[in-house]
Formats: C-alpha cells, structure tokens, sequence
C-alpha cells in the first residue's frame, strides 16, 4: 500500500508554496529514508523558491536544506548509517567525491554537486531521501531543532571565520547580527577571536552583546567604518559579511584590516564596488565562501554539542511556511525559524 506525507511544494517560482499530500520516496540502493522531526527556514529556501538563482531546479520540488531526522529505512549497499540514526540533509546535498576539488575538501564547488531542497526534494516534507555519505551526524545530546540550522546557517558562518584565517587574540566584524549573525558570533568568540557585531537594528546588537560581542556598531549611526576602525585599531583582520546589502558589503571591505581577509556569504542582488587602491596598496583578500565541507559540519556542530553555540529558534508548523517565508521577506525573523514535525 502507498504512504502519503504533507509537504510544501514549489509549483511555480514566485509563487505561494502548496501544501500537498504526495507519496512517502521510495529508499533505493545507495539511498537513506529520514522522517523528519525538525527543518530550519532558510533565506535561501526564499532565493529558491522565487528561481533566483541562474540554474533552475526542475519544477515541482520540495524545498528545506536544514532537515533533521531519524533514519528509518536504508537502501542497499549502505553502510556507515543505520536504522535509528539522527541525521542532517543539508544544502550540500552529494557531489561526485573525485573531482579535484572533492579530493581537496572542496566538494561544495563541485560541478556535479547535488543541492537539498532544490535539485533534490527537501525538508519541507514529513520524509526526505538522502545521500548516506553526506549527511550531517547529529551528535547524541543535540535536539533536532537546535540541530536544524546549525546544518546551514552554522557551517556557512563558521565555514566563513575560519577562511577569513583570524587567529585567537584577533578582531573578526560580523556584519548583520540577525539569524546568520547571532551565531557567527558565537563562533568567532568559542574559537578565541575578538568580535565587533554591525547591523541597523539595536534589537539584534543588544542580543550580539548578550552573546559576547565585544563591541557593536549601529552602521546608521556616524560613519560605520569610522567606528570599527577606531575600535579594533586599524581594521578588522576578518571581516564576515552576512547581511543581504550591498551597502554592508562595500562597508565590510573597507572595515577590512591590511593584510586581512573580508570573507563574503551573504546574497544581495548586483555587483559591489571595490576601493581597488585600497584593496591592492592593503594587502587585502576578498573571499567568497559558500557553506563547507563534511569535517566543518561535524566541528560546527561539535561546538553546539559542547553547550558553546546555540541557535535561538521559534517553532512553526509546516502550515505555517507562507507566512514565515512573508516574515522573512520583511525582515521580521530575528534569528531562525525551525519547522516542528514533532509538535504539529
């Protein structure tokens, strides 16, 4: 007999998603079944859903790249994984695993990269098949939603600190402090670094501060660069941009200390304008950075295990997705929304 589940389909770009009732996946070789207990809501799952990005995926698809659960069927030739397992379907969901950059730990650069939620059916759904060999391994002790945006909004933030290359003692500016942000500095201050938080909103400095931000800067109020100039002595020697604006990209970049790294991971539309002398007679690495590898996403999720990350989470039912996805189009999510499955 055929199972059905709920899911939240994207049938049109640009459109409401559609609550639908569609037969549970079929586990085949090489493949896992998870029931999903909690799903994180992405600002990417909006880039998604909207066909914002230059390859489409095929229409319909399921999104949610920040799916936790427990495996409950395995396909043949698995192994590593069984029955029982909590486990992660995150954006990266399977690359090719011997192209030169997966043999370099780069796979997220992969060409023939698979992406959860978009190429691949996500975790707004009751189930999701997964790739066995890349799921995230949700250690014993971390609830799935606390798991749940770790798996995206973790690893690309701390994935970001680590390629800006700031040592312990050293000053990182996280720019954007909401749901990206709030974690990059807890990140930056369990791995040792000094952090100065920027954003528009006092509401989200006040909660950097309580997360153990050593400085903040409201970049509306005086000259933003100005202020972290002055505060960290000459620049930041990593600077992480989160914030979706390009007024905060051309900002990072100055805020930027010579010979330090300004690493790039939020996704404003268009292009930004470099201060060339600056960035040349300076020294200073401009870094793209998208999510990370396996060995990050088990050291991101390590520090949550260890109680020094924690993602401040408001539960939703799937139900309720159209109207989180409005709140995060305003701007109204102050940190990260996580689908319950358990609760609904």
């Amino acid at each position: 007999m055929n199972r059905t589940m709920q899911a939240a389909v994207v049938e049109r770009y640009g459109q409401p998603l559609a609550m639908r009732e569609v037969a549970v996946p079929v586990v085949g070789p090489g493949e896992v079944l998870i029931r999903t207990e909690a799903c994180g809501v992405c600002h990417t799952d909006l880039h998604c859903a909207s066909g914002d990005f230059p390859v489409k995926a095929t229409l319909p698809f399921i999104p949610g790249h920040e799916g936790i659960g427990l495996v409950v069927a395995i396909g043949v030739g698995v192994s590593g994984v069984k029955e029982g397992d909590r486990v992660g379907v995150p954006w990266l969901y399977s690359a090719c695993g011997h192209c030169e950059y997966c043999l370099a730990a780069w796979e997220s650069v992969c060409a023939n990269a698979e992406f959860g939620g978009y190429t691949k059916n996500g975790g707004f759904a009751e189930y999701i098949l997964a790739d066995p060999d890349y799921v995230a391994r949700i250690p014993t002790g971390l609830a799935a939603a606390e798991a749940a945006p770790l798996i995206c909004a973790g690893i690309t933030t701390y994935k970001g600190i680590k390629v800006t290359e700031a040592r312990p003692g050293e000053w990182v500016v996280v720019s954007g402090a909401g749901g990206l942000g709030h974690l990059a500095v807890q990140y930056a201050k369990a791995m040792g670094l000094h952090v100065c938080a920027v954003d528009i909103d006092d509401g989200k400095l006040a909660h950097a501060t309580r997360l153990g931000a050593d400085v903040v800067v409201n970049a509306l109020q005086g000259d933003p660069v100005d202020a972290v100039v002055k505060a960290t002595s000459g620049g930041a020697h990593g600077v992480l941009i989160t914030a979706p604006s390009l007024v905060a990209f051309n900002q990072g970049v100055r805020m930027t200390r010579k010979r330090g790294t300004c690493a790039l991971i939020g996704l404003p539309p268009g292009d930004i304008a470099l201060p060339l002398f600056d960035v040349v007679a300076n020294c200073i690495t401009i870094r793209g950075s998208f999510v990370g590898n396996r060995a990050d996403m088990a050291e991101c999720l390590a520090f949550a295990a260890e109680g020094k990350v924690k993602a401040d989470i408001e539960l939703q039912p799937l139900s309720a997705i159209n109207t989180v996805f409005d709140r995060l189009k305003r701007g109204d999510v102050p940190s990260r929304v996580v689908i319950d499955f358990l609760g609904q």
